[in-house]
């Protein structure tokens, strides 16, 4: 009895090992797992809210990345809790071992550089394996498709399968797919406004290309961003080119620690060529968080503020 009682143990353990079976797409290369993650560890406000989105807390061991750029608000504050943040900026291999982290949710200059003491190379000799931010693949693979909100819905995805929260993930992305419908529906009859992006005051302007979700927000709020030819996520470009193609709105990060969107507003009235543009002159701009303007789930009420101020009017 005891050898049949023994043996149907193993069998249990053998067939619940082989029940967690999971992999899921990682920069086109297969992230597999034999077992759930159950040290997580997050960086930057985004991806933490995609967590805490999934009710992952009670998973989560860290989050990095979120002091030393962020002023936070209540509501991250409440769903963060008391998860300590191991690093105010980029993390150290030592931060997350230090943790016992499994598992490691960034991106590529969310977190992690091309090169760096923090890649999934380098965590991987110590068990922690690393899912990284889909917007951000594209600095290591030049092939990747332009932006688009599956960027978002597919890293809630993955995540929540990996995690074994899928139902509410799935949940999460049709709420937010339907959302997004909506206001599509609502703005695909409106004129597009030529839209410039601006992540602060600088000698270049630092902006959204095509490879970065802002791309695809400021399409699916009616309007055309101006630098979506640029061949980049994140990256800058010259006044003289964005001064010539006119924007008709803007829209400004707004950081909420001294380099708010009213600023960089002020600065544009003040600057010699880009105070001659339409959106300018006209004062038509809006200012969204750092938080809504990366793949995270504050994106679709950002596409809706954007679509409202773009086409006033709009119900």
């Amino acid at each position: 009895m005891k050898t049949l009682w023994s043996a149907a143990l193993l069998l249990s353990a053998a067939s619940s090992a082989a029940a967690y079976d999971v992999s899921v797409d990682n920069c086109g290369t297969p992230l597999v797992f034999e077992t759930m993650p159950e040290r997580l560890v997050v960086h930057d406000i985004n991806m933490s809210e995609m967590a805490f989105a999934l009710g992952l807390q009670d998973k989560m061991v860290g989050v990095t990345g979120i002091s030393g750029w962020y002023k936070t608000s209540p509501e991250f504050d409440k769903a963060r809790g008391d998860i300590p943040e191991l690093a105010p900026k980029y993390p150290s291999v030592e931060n997350l071992v230090s943790a016992s982290a499994d598992l490691f949710f960034a991106g590529w200059y969310y977190g992690m550089k091309p090169g760096g003491d923090v890649t999934p190379d380098t965590l991987a000799p110590f068990g922690i394996k690393t899912m990284i931010l889909t917007e951000s693949c594209v600095h290591l693979d030049k092939d990747r498709p332009e932006a688009s909100m599956e960027l978002l819905f597919n890293d809630v995805l993955r995540l929540g399968k990996v995690m074994q929260v899928g139902d509410k993930a799935a949940e999460l992305v049709a709420g937010w797919q339907q959302q997004l419908a909506e206001i599509e529906a609502k703005t695909a009859n409106q004129p597009k406004p030529r839209v410039f992006l601006l992540d602060g005051p600088a000698d270049a302007p630092f902006t959204a290309g095509r490879f970065a979700i802002p791309d695809a927000m400021i399409a699916a709020a009616g309007g055309a961003s101006v630098t979506h030819d640029l061949d980049t996520s994140w990256g800058r470009t010259s006044w003289e080119a964005v001064a010539a193609a006119n924007p008709e709105f803007l829209v400004l990060l707004d950081y909420q620690n001294g380099n708010g969107a009213e600023d960089t507003f002020k600065f544009l009235q003040e600057h010699p060529v880009m105070a001659h543009t339409d959106a300018v002159k006209n004062q038509r701009w809006v200012g969204l968080r750092y938080e809504e303007l990366t793949p995270g789930p504050a994106n679709i009420a950002a596409i809706e503020k954007m679509a409202k101020a773009m086409h006033p009017g709009l119900n």
